[in-house]
């Protein structure tokens, strides 16, 4: 299992690997280094949000449990 320092640089790695990503397809899309940011940060601040709404509402369901 890692250690705890490894799995937090691992997740900050990786969101800046996906902020990069957008912005350059945003970019791409609209022309504008600041615009795809904008996109970028807009997207990361949305997946924050859906993906705790996302676990939140698995928590509940039963489902393929044991």
């Amino acid at each position: 299992m890692d250690r705890p320092h490894r799995t937090l640089v691992k997740a900050l790695t990786w969101q800046a690997l996906g902020l990069l990503t957008m912005t350059g397809i945003g970019y791409a899309v609209t022309g504008s280094v600041g615009a795809g940011g904008s996109i970028a940060v807009a997207g990361a601040a949305a997946g924050i949000v859906f993906y705790v709404v996302h676990e939140r509402v698995w928590a509940r369901i039963r489902w393929g449990r044991d």
